[in-house]
């Protein structure tokens, strides 16, 4: 059976087929910085995610030869601060050339990869069906990634898995839930097809960076939400949070919103920055260290509204995938159980409100309330 990795970029993760006889030389590499190997499987390969950067592993794996750990930290420090410098002598080109390579590289292999996804691909609820009154639940044992973690006895992941329901969120909720990501969306938007406003840090996507509405639009943002948004959005959460704790068994007042919890309006546009590049397979735990519960919920309908935009999990026998429904939520355990993607926006616009939660009181977020 062919290997294949998951490498941690700043944007997720990206796949890469190692060639025979590479493995070893990356796990000496991965070990000298005390990588943990997330294995799993999907049909065709034995897989496995890795927290850090390939680039670095790399360069970790060329220092490693006849040095210590903290020998290899120090010149790996010292090589990123002269690859910032104006020159780059001798082996420092080698290495760009390298890296450069390793990037082309990478890009093709995953274009390669994704499109085997596609012959894999079940359908776990479709944009037709409404799942009501109980949510539909898929259990799946826990991956070990939260023994890395404090325990939190009544919250911490006992029973795993991912769920969905149409009934929590009426359709009349969700347009104007959508109505304000539309307002807030429409003062600034991401150059690329992706744009976020989090109500709770102020975050909105402007260009190809982000602002701060909040302090962008000081005594004026009174103009663009009122205080039943607001409203709206904290009801909305707490139902939200209180499905996910009975579904999972969980005591809901040990879990906490955490971030980034968050609008996304997603389309077809060509992506500008790594930020707009919303695609990439990865692990919630992994990624933002809190989550311990992710739900996503859909103000727009697959099909319809746009196409492609399915949530997609990567699982052992076959990717399961999760069409949106406006007002449909979906849930699930934020460990390596659970690596998932969204496909990408061929055409339309795709909202929907990533709501997290954790739980870490140390990583509690409160309420957005109009400032």
């Amino acid at each position: 059976m062919k290997k294949q990795f998951l490498f941690r970029e700043a944007n997720g993760w990206t796949e890469i087929l190692l060639k025979p006889g590479s493995e070893r030389d990356f796990r000496q590499a991965s070990q000298v910085v005390g990588v943990v190997l997330y294995p799993y499987k999907t049909v065709k390969y034995e897989c496995y995610a890795v927290g850090i950067y390939f680039q670095m592993a790399l360069l970790r794996q060329r220092t490693a030869q006849g040095s210590n750990a903290a020998e290899i930290e120090k010149k790996i420090k010292r090589g990123n601060a002269l690859r910032q410098g104006s020159a780059w002598r001798g082996s420092r080109a080698t290495a760009a050339l390298l890296l450069v390579t390793v990037s082309v590289f990478v890009a093709a292999l995953w274009l390669y990869v994704t499109s085997l996804d596609s012959d894999v691909t079940e359908t776990l609820v479709s944009q037709a069906e409404f799942v009501s009154p109980q949510p539909r639940v898929y259990n799946i044992q826990c991956s070990e990634d939260y023994n890395n973690y404090k325990r939190y006895p009544g919250c911490t992941p006992q029973k795993c898995g991912r769920a969905v329901i149409d009934a929590v969120v009426s359709r009349e909720e969700a347009q104007s839930l959508k109505r304000l990501a539309e307002r807030g969306l429409a003062l600034a938007g991401s150059e690329g097809g992706a744009s976020i406003l989090d109500l709770h840090s102020g975050a909105l996507s402007m260009g190809r960076q982000f602002v701060n509405i909040y302090r962008y639009f000081g005594d004026h943002i009174g103009d663009v939400f009122t205080e039943e948004d607001f409203q709206l959005y904290r009801a909305v959460r707490g139902r939200i949070q209180a499905v996910i704790a009975d579904t999972f068994g969980l005591d809901p007042k040990l879990m906490y919103l955490t971030k980034p919890t968050f609008f996304s309006r997603i389309n077809s546009t060509t992506a500008k920055t790594q930020h707009d590049e919303y695609w990439h397979p990865h692990i919630d735990k992994v990624t933002y260290g809190s989550f311990d519960y992710t739900s996503l919920l859909y103000l727009s309908d697959y099909g319809s509204d746009f196409s492609g935009g399915r949530f997609i999990f990567m699982d052992q026998d076959s990717n399961s995938t999760v069409e949106p429904r406006a007002g449909r939520v979906s849930f699930f355990s934020s460990g390596s159980e659970n690596i998932h993607r969204v496909e990408k926006v061929t055409w339309g616009t795709r909202y929907a409100i990533t709501v997290s939660f954790t739980c870490d009181p140390e990583y509690a977020i409160s309420d957005p309330a109009l400032h």
